[in-house]
């Protein structure tokens, strides 16, 4: 009597088993139910707003004008140089320090109107081997740059919300992507001021940078999951949050490094920002516009009731 063979279950392949692994792992956010999964985040935008309305992020130089005094060969507390520059001219500065190519110093930053002669002499009794060198920022400069930015800014948005409606053309998923890529921005923003990072024009370019970087995560959510190939819900999601959190991981890693290595106050506040901006994403994404295209589809399925 011939004896049957029995065919084996063919072995996920080495990559295949690591994604497994990874979506196993992130299985705990399809089980949050979409309740929770929306409230959460807008909890946290709510507070969001909120710090805005009580400690939104003090404007730089460049967006309401001021005095740049450059020190180069000073090594200092910057606290401590504030405060001793107050002592002797009575002007409230900001000073940060700075190491480049060219060796390391500080910038102090002075309100309108202030003559640089003065800060200049008051570091000069400190500090009479270092170079000085200084640049006026008008006022009416800083509120052409602050009109400018905020144009900027409200532009990029409506093109990436007219982009995203005609793409997907479902109110629902559209509404909850533009609304996470805002959630985004605004969380930013609030952990700028609450951590003293000036609003510039540099900031202001990283926030738009945030746009394009959010939104990509949220379209590949969207377009995993209402066009899905995968059997279930679920499985599609798990599908995106594993691809889609790798991704964001590594921009995320690299702006970390960045901002560890780099020697420009500019490129910091940028790195900085960006990556409070993926934070939040990371919630925004991958908790609330997963929660909503979750309702949205349970609502479909039940004959319109959520």
């Amino acid at each position: 009597m011939a004896k049957s063979k029995t065919k084996k279950a063919p072995q996920p392949s080495a990559g295949e088993a690591i994604r497994l692994r990874k979506q196993e792992k992130l299985r705990f956010l399809s089980k949050m139910g979409y309740k929770k999964m929306i409230l959460y985040p807008l909890a946290v935008f709510v507070i969001a707003v909120l710090i805005l309305a009580v400690h939104f992020p003090t404007l730089g130089i460049d967006l309401k004008g001021g005095v740049v005094v450059t020190a180069t060969g000073i090594t200092a507390n910057p606290d401590n140089l504030a405060k001793y520059i107050h002592d002797q001219t009575g002007v409230n500065v900001n000073v940060e320090s700075f190491t480049g190519l060219g060796g390391s110093g500080v910038r102090v930053y002075a309100p309108a109107g202030t003559d640089p002669g003065v800060i200049i002499s008051a570091l000069e009794k400190k500090y009479p081997n270092a170079q000085y060198q200084h640049s006026d920022v008008s006022a009416t400069f800083g509120k052409l740059a602050q009109k400018q930015g905020i144009k900027a800014i409200v532009l990029a948005f409506i093109g990436m919300a007219a982009v995203v409606f005609l793409f997907f053309r479902n109110p629902v998923s559209s509404t909850a992507i533009v609304f996470s890529a805002f959630s985004d921005m605004v969380i930013a923003v609030a952990t700028m001021g609450l951590f003293g990072i000036q609003l510039t024009t540099a900031t202001i370019a990283a926030l738009l940078m945030l746009i394009g970087y959010t939104v990509d995560s949220n379209i590949l959510l969207t377009t995993r999951v209402l066009r899905r190939k995968e059997t279930d819900v679920e499985s599609a999601y798990l599908s995106a949050v594993s691809t889609g959190f790798t991704m964001s991981t590594t921009t995320l890693v690299a702006l970390i490094v960045l901002r560890l290595v780099s020697t420009s106050e500019v490129i910091d506040n940028i790195a900085v920002v960006l990556i409070f901006g993926l934070l939040a994403d990371f919630m925004n994404t991958w908790i609330f516009n997963a929660g909503v295209l979750q309702w949205y589809l349970a609502r479909n399925a039940g004959g319109g009731k959520a």
